[in-house]
């Protein structure tokens, strides 16, 4: 275990720690970087933790230099932010755990969950003050991040109380678009569609108006909206309530990448970790 230790700002500051995991089921060394609440080291309480994929897009994203602020404010509580870096084998190591895509990417969701299930948290909650309870735990992620996200909350509830997909790549899909493909065929949607349980889960989206140009359809939205609208349309029809169990969030000029989510960053972070101050 390796860690390394940068602060943002004035004191008291964000801590960022950054420390090197090895996984047997991901067959390699995992970078973490783990960002630490101001006040960290002189307490001795229990922290909220978010998982966020892509954790190597944290300096792009500026998500401590916003938690700095969201602090000082007190619009947000203290808690411990992990975000789990990437590869080169992003493509195939994120996804949906059950089930591949057509082209067999995400072929090794799977191994991703359980490293995050029987690695990553039991060495979290060695190592960090972070919490056991579901009720204090939240996933996110950005584009195919987000879909990891929303697969891993959706199949372990126990664990995971909150998911946030920020662009998500919800368009996963088990036939190609030239092979006969139907809306059916997206992936997450499918399986949200035909669960059993509906899992206890509250679910933040956003999406951009310019995340790409594709219309498949020809109905003048773009993909990336009706995935997101539908993926959301399944989750009402599994008793979901929206604005209350389901945020979403269209971003006008939105584009797809870490700019606009470093942007909106603030309110997810507002609605998963409500703070006491008067920016809450």
């Amino acid at each position: 275990m390796n860690s390394t230790f940068t602060s943002f700002g004035a004191f008291p500051s964000v801590q960022s720690v950054t420390h090197q995991v090895s996984s047997r089921h991901l067959g390699r060394e995992v970078t973490l970087t783990v960002l630490l609440p101001p006040g960290y080291d002189a307490s001795a309480r229990k922290y909220p933790l978010l998982l966020v994929h892509d954790g190597q897009d944290f300096p792009a994203l500026g998500l401590a230099e916003t938690l700095q602020v969201l602090y000082q404010e007190q619009a947000v509580e203290p808690l411990i932010v992990v975000g789990t870096h990437a590869n080169h084998d992003r493509i195939y190591e994120y996804g949906t755990a059950h089930q591949p895509d057509y082209a067999q990417r995400g072929n090794r969701a799977a191994a991703h969950t359980q490293f995050v299930l029987e690695e990553l948290l039991p060495f979290l909650e060695t190592h960090f003050c972070v919490s056991t309870q579901r009720e204090q735990r939240a996933v996110a992620g950005c584009s195919l991040g987000g879909l990891m996200a929303l697969d891993l909350a959706w199949n372990n509830p126990q664990y995971f109380s909150r998911v946030a997909v920020f662009s998500g790549a919800l368009w996963w899909r088990s036939r190609a678009l030239d092979n006969g493909y139907d809306d059916q065929d997206r992936i997450m949607h499918r399986q949200i569609r035909e669960a059993s349980t509906r899992p206890e889960l509250k679910c933040w989206f956003q999406v951009g108006t310019l995340d790409e140009t594709d219309d498949r359809d020809g109905d003048g939205v773009i993909d990336s909206i009706a995935d997101t609208l539908d993926c959301i349309a399944e989750l009402e029809r599994q008793g979901y309530r929206w604005g209350r169990d389901v945020k979403y969030l269209e971003v006008p000029g939105g584009e797809h990448n870490p700019a606009t989510w470093g942007r909106v960053l603030p309110d997810f972070l507002r609605w998963a970790f409500p703070g006491q101050g008067p920016g809450a």
